[in-house]
């Protein structure tokens, strides 16, 4: 009894030393229920936290401690919520909250001034806070697969925006503050309910290479007739080609046109 105590012991003390060590807590497909209690011990050593495909349904308020963490990956779980103070993770670059339960982000996301890529696909969510143009570093942000009936007029205060992901959700029309996104390179729309398009989106988004709505009521006339196609066109073409030339012998399959209704 004595040994196995011991050795249980050890292995706990064996994980936590290299945790620490190394600022990595990788614990995807650990049948985990709830938050370990252990990982919370190293707080301020923790700089990324993988727990991918657990049961986790609850992020204790405790996790404000990880305050040099820059990564934190909660995919397939059943998250519902986040806490309020998650805004206290104020060195975070990336958090990755795919295929969860979540409803509702908290204000407070907004206070993460240095997130890079907030990826929140598969969730339940049916608006975003207007606290995320707060997130001017923000380069990804993928909200696909959820309720979505619209994107807040804020989010053409993400300056650093350079892909935005909304595939799947209701959403008819966007803000015209989309046109502020001067850094945008890419706009995914698939199966939505896009009827028209800001007119001066293809204008004022010189650096826009990829539109893509498939499956919304808009039509190419629409598109083709807007300020600015000519433009987007060569743009279009300019990364299609450069695609073709580094990429010689890539199937038909693995090129992307960029703009497709």
């Amino acid at each position: 009894m004595g040994c196995a105590a011991s050795k249980t012991a050890d292995s706990k003390a064996d994980r936590l030393s290299r945790w620490s060590a190394t600022g990595i807590v990788g614990l995807r497909d650990a049948k985990l229920k709830s938050f370990p209690d252990e990982v919370l011990e190293l707080d301020r050593s923790v700089r990324t936290l993988d727990l991918t495909h657990n049961k986790l349904a609850a992020i204790p308020e405790e996790i404000s401690k990880f305050v040099n963490m820059q990564r934190l990956i909660l995919a397939e779980n059943i998250v519902e919520r986040l806490p309020g103070n998650v805004g206290k993770l104020q060195s975070l670059k990336l958090l990755n909250l795919d295929q969860n339960r979540v409803t509702f982000l908290p204000d407070e996301l907004g206070q993460l001034v240095k997130l890079e890529r907030l990826s929140i696909s598969g969730n339940q969510l049916t608006k975003l806070p207007e606290t995320i143009g707060s997130l001017r570093n923000l380069l990804l942000l993928n909200v696909s697969n959820n309720q979505l009936k619209f994107l807040p007029e804020s989010i053409g205060s993400c300056y650093s925006l350079e892909e935005l992901q909304a595939n799947e959700n209701s959403i008819e029309e966007l803000p015209p503050s989309v046109c502020n996104l001067i850094h945008l390179k890419s706009l995914c729309l698939d199966h939505n309910k896009v009827k028209k398009i800001p007119p001066s989106l293809l204008k004022e988004c010189k650096t826009l290479q990829n539109i893509s709505l498939h499956n919304n009521p808009i039509s190419m006339d629409q598109f083709q007739s807007m300020e600015g196609f000519q433009e987007f066109e060569a743009r279009r073409k300019k990364k299609f080609d450069k695609k073709i030339d580094s990429n010689v012998m890539m199937g038909s399959k693995g090129l992307d046109e960029g703009v497709d209704l």
